[in-house]
């Protein structure tokens, strides 16, 4: 193995050769052992020595009374097992004992020393098993405390024990290793425990064999390996429990079927040892006569340490070092230097190969394995080596920013490096948009199609791409790649993209429309919300049919489904698509009246009619030339107009003219149809309606929506603006008759307009004059006061209207003077009868009863009114005529009505403001007393208190 390098992976820690076990440690060492952070030493004088970290001194005890031979450190319990000879109790048992001390129960001995509780002690030999020499010794804790204790004899025994200790609960039995080679080669050298699965196995080591016990069997099977051996100390386990021996030829490993791999270290090897991966050999040169400590790096094919060393009796490994304990008592600690040093020492010697075999074996992190990979990458690189220094830089995906690779490779030279290196960024899914970019642009400069075809059509599912697919679209399209740019939006379902590159660069649109048609109902409706503008300047007719699918697809089978409605509000509505219109209203017209011809009851219904009448009443729509509206016009026509044009502009004109009243018409229609008699409110927003016809000097759809809305004056107003007097008094013969629920009070408008107008209008007046004179309206004084305004207007004019209100007034006068004269005679009758009640006596000279008509007899009541009765006749009522009562009371709850009324404010004015003639209302309050009784505090009860008592009766 001279072809290995030979590194220096490893320091001496402690000072170096200089180390010495303590002089506390005064007998020879015979055996030693380490584990849970001690090492323990034993020596021929029977003493066991710990030590700590810096091979101090600890504490020492004496184990055995002549010698300890062997001893081993438990894992799972703070257990120290040892063998050793004691004082023999008679010459036929040897003195050879086995025992067990627990290091957490120290007993004191004496001031200075303390020991460990020894808690079992154990014979070795007895009868069933005779006294030999023990060459080897090894103990396994099963489940504690049961321990599994194997001891080789030099007569090629394995003497075992298994149990607990302690307690002595223990059973013994023997191993008999093959020792057909001769007694002296059949001593056990070596044995190892190894757990394979549930089975317990054990190795045996002798000079000439290998052999395997399966300990599960009863008794245990042997199996025998190999036919070679090895001596003391030549014995390993590696960590994953193979056999490893040490011939002066080569190092085996053995697993439970044979022999495994061979290493041909030659020379003897005095110990062998495992550590952490690497194998540990002491090596004695027979040549110069000197011991080689080496340490090999087997995965590698490396010595990580050599150094020559003593004479070596112990090898131990603790506290994450190698301890090597000479035969003249010192000491040698080896430490693995850490991870940063090791690779900074081969990356002195540019030897990458081998850190980076070192940090996958020693199964460093992925970061510091990337770091390695850079680093190479960076060597290679430097000697133009672009293609293997791209290899390492793939291997770096994930740890190393792309940043970095990408920069050494963006020169034109090496773009396929960089080509191989985005695709396999993009293989692992790491790719941004910007890599994606890059790729893409790398592909394009190189035209390799080939390639784009890989990358852009290779996955298997729909959204399972290893890329950016916005970038990959933008970029394809941007190097006019569009069927690629195509086949990822398609395949992703970004159907805004493939319909821009159909529209926007190819110009496709039938194709656009028959994708659009075979998307789902949502999504067609979220592209032709996008791209409407251009389909419907291009290809308006199969735009509106589409748009017609999506608004009132299976309609009618909602219809026979549901009667609700409910189905229409999910069916998006016209309204959500009037933006793409924007500049193509005749379009939208042709598109809203296809869906309210098709949709009577559409939620959208007011928004739609909105949108309709806006367009039905505008004066200016977008209208095309004149050679595309008359496409196949004569063409003579036009050769005759070439001159200046004027015929042409004629034609046009009339063409607007012509479509304006078809579009006003069907905006009357409109106004009419969408607000049915058995409508409180129309379909429309009527405030926009009348802002529209306004706007449009629209005035037939003004006055139907002032007559519809009850605005009467708004009606007439209309025609006086106009000054379309006939048309304004058949209006008022229309909507003044109160009898048809009219508003007579328009002859009062019509009238103060004809006093205000300054001109001779003497035939329109009579005839209002007629109407208000039928109707009574206005009062001869207002009539006179608002034509009076008129210069033009001659006196002529109500002459014949003057003298038939004042005849007619003359005859009301009269009626009322014989009426006053009437109602002053009763009065005065009325007084002079009170008079006489007052001042003179009443003779009551009935002679029958006026109720019962039987002869009058006492006890007899009269009363005032000159009715008499029987007093049995009155019963308990005595106090008011029977005859004259019902009057009398009808009389003052009349009274009290009147008064009761007089409180209530708001029917006197709703009285004075339906009435004709308000006037008459209010006399007519005078005349019962109603207003005339006021109250002013106490003078006024104080004076009502004095009438009632003068004219009390």
């Amino acid at each position: 193995m001279y072809q290995w390098r030979k590194f220096e992976f490893f320091e001496e820690k402690l000072g170096g050769g200089k180390c010495k076990i303590p002089e506390e440690i005064s007998g020879k060492i015979e055996c030693a052992s380490s584990g849970r952070g001690k090492l323990v030493i034993g020596c021929d004088d029977g003493t066991v020595s710990l030590l700590d970290r810096g091979l101090n001194f600890n504490f020492g005890f004496q184990a055995h009374s002549s010698s300890a031979l062997f001893l081993q450190m438990l894992k799972q319990r703070n257990f120290l097992v040892s063998i050793g000879e004691d004082e023999q109790i008679s010459p036929q048992q040897s003195g050879m004992c086995l025992k067990v001390f627990d290091l957490d129960k120290m007993q004191p001995e004496g001031s200075s020393t303390t020991s460990p509780d020894c808690i079992g002690i154990l014979r070795i030999f007895t009868n069933q098993f005779p006294q030999a020499k023990i060459t080897s010794f090894l103990v396994l804790e099963e489940a504690p405390p049961i321990l599994l204790i194997a001891i080789g004899l030099d007569n090629g025994c394995i003497y075992c024990i298994k149990g607990d200790i302690a307690r002595e609960r223990i059973t013994r039995f023997k191993l008999q290793v093959d020792s057909s080679s001769g007694e002296g080669n059949s001593s056990v050298t070596g044995l190892g425990f190894r757990l394979d699965g549930q089975a317990l196995l054990l190795f045996a080591v002798t000079p000439n064999s290998v052999s395997l016990f399966s300990m599960q069997n009863q008794p245990p099977r042997r199996q025998l390996l190999d036919q070679i051996g090895c001596n003391v100390n030549s014995v390993a386990m590696s960590d994953r429990s193979e056999l490893i021996i040490g011939r002066p030829e080569a190092v085996y490993f053995c697993e439970v079927d044979g022999r495994g791999p061979c290493w041909a270290f030659e020379g003897e090897k005095k110990f062998l040892g495992w550590y952490r991966g690497y194998l540990l050999c002491v090596i004695a040169d027979q040549r110069n006569g000197k011991n080689t400590f080496n340490i090999y790096d087997l995965k590698n094919r490396l010595i990580a340490h050599s150094l020559v060393v003593k004479e070596v009796s112990h090898m131990l490994c603790e506290w994450g070092n190698i301890i090597l304990i000479m035969t003249d008592k010192s000491a040698l600690c080896i430490g693995e230097k850490d991870m940063e040093s090791k690779l900074d020492m081969l990356f002195k010697k540019n030897l990458y190969t081998v850190a980076i075999n070192l940090v996958q074996t020693q199964q460093a992190d992925a970061s510091a394995t990337a770091e390695v990979l850079r680093k190479y990458g960076d060597h290679l690189y430097s000697k133009q080596d672009y293609d293997e220094a791209m290899a390492q830089y793939i291997h770096t995906i994930g740890h190393l920013e792309p940043s970095y690779v990408i920069q050494k490779f963006l020169d034109a030279q090496r773009i396929y490096n960089l080509t191989n290196y985005l695709e396999n960024l993009h293989e692992k899914g790491l790719a941004s948009k910007d890599h994606t970019t890059l790729l893409l642009n790398c592909y394009t400069k190189l035209k390799d199609v080939e390639k784009l075809n890989v990358f852009i059509k290779s996955e298997d599912g729909v959204g399972e791409h290893k890329f950016d697919v916005e970038t990959a679209i933008r970029v394809c399209r941007a190097a006019n790649y569009h069927e690629h740019a195509m086949y990822v939006a398609k395949k992703a379902g970004r159907h805004e993209w493939y319909l821009k590159i159909l529209l926007e660069d190819l110009g496709r649109y039938d194709e656009a429309l028959q994708y659009i048609s075979s998307l789902e109902p949502s999504q067609a409706g979220v592209t032709v919300k996008e791209y409407g503008k251009i389909l419907i300047e291009h290809k308006p007719a199969e735009t509106i049919n589409i748009l017609m699918r999506l608004c009132t697809e299976d309609i009618e089978l909602a219809k026979r489904v549901t009667s609700n409605g409910g189905y229409l509000s999910m069916l998006p509505s016209p309204v959500d698509f009037l933006n793409i219109f924007i500049h193509h209203p005749q379009s939208l017209m042709d598109f809203l009246e296809k869906y309210t011809d098709k949709v009577k009851d559409s939620p959208a219904q007011v928004e739609i009619h909105n949108t309709l009448l806006e367009l039905y009443l505008s004066i200016d729509l977008n209208f095309p030339s004149i050679s595309q509206v008359n496409n196949g016009t004569d063409f003579n026509i036009k050769a005759r107009t070439a001159p200046n044009g004027k015929l042409a502009v004629d034609a046009k004109n009339s063409s607007i003219e012509k479509d304006t009243l078809e579009r006003r018409e069907k905006g009357l229609r409109l106004l009419k149809s969408a607000w049915p008699a058995d409508l409180e409110h129309p379909l429309y927003d009527v405030d926009l309606a009348i802002i529209l016809c306004e706007m449009n000097a629209f005035k037939e759809g003004l006055l139907y929506l002032y007559e519809k809305m009850k605005l009467f004056k708004e009606v007439i107003a209309c025609y006086m603006q106009v000054h379309d007097h006939e048309g304004l008094i058949a209006c008022c013969k229309r909507l003044g008759d109160s009898g048809k629920g009219g508003d007579p009070t328009l002859w009062a408008d019509l009238l103060k307009y004809f006093g205000e107008l300054g001109e001779d209008c003497s035939k329109e007046v009579k005839e209002v004059l007629t109407y208000i004179e039928r109707d009574d309206i206005l009062p001869p004084i207002i009539v006179l006061q608002t034509l009076s305004r008129n210069p033009c207007l001659t006196l002529s004019v109500i002459k014949d209207y003057i003298a038939r209100k004042l005849e007619q007034e003359s005859k009301l006068i009269e009626e009322d003077r014989r009426a006053i004269e009437k109602y002053q005679e009763d009065t005065m009758a009325m007084r002079k009868e009170i008079q006489d009640l007052r001042t003179n006596a009443r003779i009551f000279q009935l002679s029958k009863c006026t109720a019962c008509t039987f002869t009058l007899d006492l006890p007899a009541v009269h009363f005032m009114c000159m009715h008499s009765f029987h007093q049995r006749c009155l019963g308990d009522n005595e106090k008011e005529c029977p005859e004259c009562a019902p009057e009398y009371r009808s009389v003052m709850e009349m009274k009290r009505s009147l008064e009761q009324n007089s409180k209530d404010q708001d029917q006197f004015f709703q009285q004075v403001k339906s009435s004709k003639d308000g006037f008459s209302v209010i006399a007519e309050y005078f005349g019962k007393g109603v207003i005339s009784k006021t109250s002013n505090g106490s003078t006024g009860t104080a004076r009502s208190d004095s009438i009632s008592s003068s004219s009390g009766f």
